[in-house]
């Protein structure tokens, strides 16, 4: 299993390689806000597990393992920001929460929060009905 720190390299990874067609190094560093030498580290760590392969100088590029991981820790990192969201959690909150706690739910949680968002968007009712609480 990927650690926290590996999954936000993937998926930063995966980000870049949808939104600008590659991803570099010094790309990873700044939206990790991390040094470039860490991201070398954990890149060389990633092509090692299989998750992407690095050339020196060359670039990266995911393998499929790694971009299937990439795209579903996407949509995980999405689908609790929509989750939150819908409760009514203050959007200036919403990004930091999520980064805080999207590594510890089990995949099996996920899956029962995405059941939880589905129903709350058939069932409006229910989320103006959290509203009126927060109101409270």
């Amino acid at each position: 299993m990927p650690t926290p720190s590996m999954e936000d390299h993937i998926e930063q990874i995966y980000l870049l390689i949808e939104n600008k067609g590659y991803a570099r190094v010094s790309d990873i560093a700044e939206a990790l806000s991390v040094l470039p030498s860490s991201v070398t580290k954990m890149v060389q760590k990633l092509d090692k597990d299989g998750y992407l392969v690095y050339e020196k100088y060359r670039g990266l590029t995911l393998t499929s393992k790694g971009e299937k991981l990439g795209k579903r820790l996407v949509k995980r990192h999405e689908l609790l920001e929509q989750f939150l969201r819908l409760i009514g959690v203050d959007e200036e909150r919403i990004y930091e929460d999520v980064e805080g706690i999207e590594h510890h739910l089990s995949w099996n949680s996920i899956d029962r929060i995405a059941d939880l968002v589905q129903l709350l968007e058939e069932e409006s009712h229910l989320v103006k009905r959290l509203e009126a609480m927060k109101e409270q």
